[in-house]
């Protein structure tokens, strides 16, 4: 199975490859090295955001990979602090100028909530959260994006869009790995034709740690990270894992192999993780 050639197809008609390279954390300076590595080995999708400071790398690695540009899915964020439609505009325009890119498979809006509050307040900015999607549909509407989508976003968050935006969410980008599976909002999502993406497929590395999945990976003779890619795709999601090591990113596109349905029961079952030092990101129940 060819899981590069692997894809959805959005509510607009645009394919989305299922198997992505996720680069947070991914230097400006490194990040371009990545890229070009990863298309080398066969990937067609990219992840990127304004928050992670390396968009203009993540652009010069796909204008210098002698892929066409029409074969790569080209994924960024709208910064979680931007709230309005006028700085929303500006930083589209802002990022495909980093990028150097005529335009953007895809844009969402990187969190409901800027990140200071996340995990702090219950004010979820409905107001701001359709300024900024105002923003993303005029852009979509002008041929710099050819999707639209969001990040974090819970049901209501996804409601507000639904009801009172133009354009449905075409996907949500969400935590799920082994030990958090928000089962729920999946399949909300889906049932509002909203694709959903898995952020930190291996838990920010931190599955590797974990006795049940370590075992059950030797039990399929895969590493952690095979079996834990393996289980969100399986769960009908977008995967996203990062890495930066080219062996790594072949090994994670090299799933030939099903989990039972009573192993996913199973993993499904698997206590949150202790995220250890990574615990302070937001993402992982932190506080900045």
């Amino acid at each position: 199975m060819n899981l590069f050639a692997e894809t959805y197809e959005l509510s607009n008609g645009v394919k989305i490859p299922r198997l992505a390279l996720g680069t947070w954390e991914i230097a400006d300076d490194q990040v371009g090295t990545a890229v070009r590595q990863a298309l080398e080995i066969g990937y067609r999708h990219i992840d990127t955001a304004q928050a992670y400071g390396n968009e203009r790398g993540v652009g010069e690695g796909i204008r210098t990979s002698g892929i066409k540009r029409e074969q790569v899915f080209v994924n960024s964020k709208i910064a979680a602090e931007i709230k309005d439609y006028a700085t929303a505009k500006n930083s589209i325009d802002a990022t495909l100028s980093k990028m150097g890119l005529d335009y953007l498979d895809m844009m969402i809006i990187h969190n409901p909530q800027p990140w200071a509050e996340v995990n702090q307040s219950d004010e979820r900015h409905f107001a701001g959260n359709l300024e900024t999607w105002r923003a993303l549909e005029a852009a979509m509407q002008a041929g710099k994006l050819r999707a639209i989508g969001v990040s974090s976003f819970q049901k209501p968050d996804l409601d507000n869009l639904i009801v009172n935006g133009t354009t449905k969410p075409m996907v949500n980008q969400i935590l799920v790995h082994i030990g958090a599976t928000p089962q729920t909002l999946i399949d909300y999502s889906r049932d509002n034709g909203v694709i959903v993406e898995a952020f930190s497929p291996i838990a920010h590395g931190l599955a590797l740690q974990n006795e049940t999945i370590k075992q059950m990976a030797a039990k399929y003779q895969v590493s952690v990270a095979q079996l834990s890619i393996r289980y969100a795709w399986q769960l009908g999601t977008v995967v996203l894992p990062k890495t930066t090591n080219p062996a790594h990113m072949q090994a994670n596109a090299e799933l030939n192999f099903t989990i039972t349905e009573a192993d996913m029961a199973v993993l499904h079952q698997v206590k949150p993780l202790d995220y250890g030092a990574a615990s302070s990101f937001p993402v992982f129940g932190g506080k900045l």
